[in-house]
């Protein structure tokens, strides 16, 4: 936790700093976030306010129940983590670095990383029975930020167009 106030707690956000951890395995704020898409949840918000952080931020709207699942969800990235600190996973050649986990690559006849099809589709009980499941692979992040490409209709398309 980036910051705290009084005893350790923290408001409706939270800052995770993982400056630390990208130093000693590799592992960047950009592979958690995919992590978590094969756990079921949108990315949070990178590098905001402070680079290599990730903010947490819940909305009123989540339960209990949702927020209980999140936790488990980054208690199991924390140890997929772990197990490269360890030498337990391939640096290079991990379920982090490789996420997220598309149907099609679990479903192809070719699996060549060293952990199974099922702790990258299904790393928790509740994700098979509710998985959701990423149309793409990662992109170049910055690429579509700095070449927009528009498909709407021209300006004068709109102008002409009958009402």
């Amino acid at each position: 936790m980036l910051y705290s106030g009084e005893n350790g707690l923290v408001a409706h956000e939270c800052i995770l700093d993982l400056r630390g951890i990208t130093k000693d395995t590799g592992i960047t704020v950009d592979d958690v976030a995919k992590r978590l898409i094969d756990y079921g949840f949108h990315a949070p918000t990178m590098s905001f306010p402070v680079p290599g952080t990730i903010m947490i931020e819940p909305t009123e709207s989540e339960d209990k129940a949702e927020l209980d699942r999140f936790c488990e969800a980054m208690l199991a990235i924390r140890e997929e983590i772990r197990a490269i600190e360890e030498g337990r996973a391939d640096k290079a050649d991990n379920l982090l670095k490789n996420a997220p986990h598309t149907q099609w690559e679990i479903c192809a006849n070719d699996w060549t990383h060293p952990y199974s099809r099922e702790e990258a589709a299904f790393p928790l009980a509740y994700v098979a029975a509710h998985k959701f499941w990423p149309s793409v692979k990662r992109v170049n992040n910055t690429a579509g930020d700095r070449n927009l490409i528009c498909t709407c209709e021209t300006t004068e398309a709109y102008m002409n167009a009958e009402v």
